[in-house]
């Protein structure tokens, strides 16, 4: 969420920038300012009448100790009308600060001076391409069709206990899956994050503090009993630690991890890039967090960059990094940077990973603030990225790696797997 005064004070830019996600928000901005000063107006008012409501409280004691009865009658009455007055402008304020908030929680986070104009995945920026991509032999088969010739994840019967997008992983299938987890927790543990296992469910605060609510409430399974939400990505309680916590400029950088099973309803998703491990309603990531000083979270988001670029790397697996343009980039992101793995089978680039720098924008919502060398309160910038989510990753290892033999595990994860072949 974007903090009133920056409003105020960017009004022009905002708009310049916010055009770049092909958001038009002139119209709402004048709508927050002008909600804004009834803010103002009206709390000066109510502070106006609880000062004098308070002075006459404090004069008809001195009315009645001096004999002056009529006179402590009158302000009695003044009083009266006066806190009447005063519970008007206090729902008075509460609509506006709701009607405020409502508007705030609209408007996207303002892109990076750097985002591309676009409107789709077909604009965004490549950057860079790395990697030799293999040349498969004559007969080689996409994924779903390796996992059933080699019984390592059964797509049928995730679709028999629970439905579509909900695959069980066997054998060596689910070892593989262990050892990618371990892999990538170890390596981000390398780099000095600092490890947790966050619950799979969270409440609404949390929900909005990094701000998949209102905005991707439909895209999230939702438990109404309980008021809960399954967690599309371990972003959302990790970040949400920091809800509402004052640090010290010397807690700089934070940085966590994460393993987590990530749920999404991916609603309206459907057609050929959609089968087998292409697109889940359940799969793992590990996801790395920090929560960084603003003047260095840019430095830090192209660090994460590098982090996940060194993951793909020892993989062995070809990729290429793409920045995205304004009209792909999510509500809450001023910078994204995207990994795409190429699986050779399907002849297809498939999205391993975004990593994004939120600036204040989570922030904000969060009430997450450090105190500078002067003491005085600021927001935080939060970082996110995927390092890595497996589904893709899977999908692109098997048929990258596949031969007539089997399929060859890479050499970076054989003291996980315990197995260099899949046969």
């Amino acid at each position: 969420m974007l903090q009133i005064n920056y409003i105020r004070d960017n009004k022009a830019t905002i708009v310049k920038l916010l055009a770049i996600k092909n958001f038009d928000a002139s119209i709402i901005i004048d709508e927050i300012i002008n909600l804004d000063d009834r803010r103002k107006s009206t709390q000066k008012e109510l502070d106006d009448s609880l000062a004098k409501s308070n002075k006459l409280a404090k004069e008809i004691g001195g009315f009645y100790k001096t004999g002056q009865r009529d006179k402590a009658e009158d302000a009695k009455a003044q009083s009266s009308e006066l806190k009447f007055i005063a519970k008007e402008l206090e729902q008075k304020l509460d609509t506006i600060v709701t009607g405020l908030n409502d508007k705030l929680i609209e408007l996207p986070n303002v892109p990076h001076e750097s985002v591309p104009r676009g409107n789709s995945d077909e604009d965004n920026e490549l950057l860079y391409e790395e990697g030799t991509i293999p040349k498969l032999y004559k007969d080689a088969i996409p994924h779903w069709e390796l996992a059933s010739r080699y019984g390592i994840i059964d797509f049928d019967l995730g679709s028999k206990v629970t439905g579509a997008g909900f695959p069980f992983y066997k054998g060596k299938g689910a070892r593989l899956q262990r050892a990618l987890i371990n892999f990538f927790l170890d390596e981000a543990l390398d780099q000095g994050y600092l490890e947790y296992q966050p619950p799979l469910l969270i409440n609404s605060d949390s929900g909005y503090g990094t701000g998949q609510l209102p905005d991707k409430e439909g895209q999230m399974y939702y438990i109404g009993e309980d008021n809960l939400y399954l967690i599309p990505t371990a972003e959302v309680p990790i970040t949400n630690i920091y809800r509402n916590v004052i640090l010290k400029e010397s807690d700089f950088p934070i940085k966590n991890v994460a393993y987590s099973n990530c749920f999404r309803r991916e609603a309206g998703s459907y057609g050929k890039d959609v089968r087998g491990l292409n697109r889940l309603h359940q799969f793992d990531k590990v996801e790395i967090v920090q929560i960084q000083h603003p003047n260095k979270s840019y430095e830090t988001l192209e660090l994460m960059k590098e982090q996940i670029a060194s993951l793909l790397r020892k993989l062995e697996l070809p990729f290429r990094v793409v920045r995205l343009c304004g009209g792909d980039l999510s509500f809450t992101s001023a910078l994204t940077y995207d990994f795409e793995v190429y699986s050779a089978a399907q002849k297809m680039w498939l999205e391993v990973s975004s990593v994004s720098n939120f600036e204040n924008f989570q922030a904000n919502r969060m009430k997450l603030r450090f105190k500078d060398k002067n003491g005085k309160s600021k927001l935080a910038h939060t970082l996110n990225g995927s390092a890595l989510a497996l589904p893709r990753i899977v999908a692109a290892l098997l048929e990258n790696n596949q031969t007539q033999e089997g399929i060859v595990i890479p050499e970076a994860l054989r003291s996980y797997t315990k197995f260099d072949l899949i046969n």
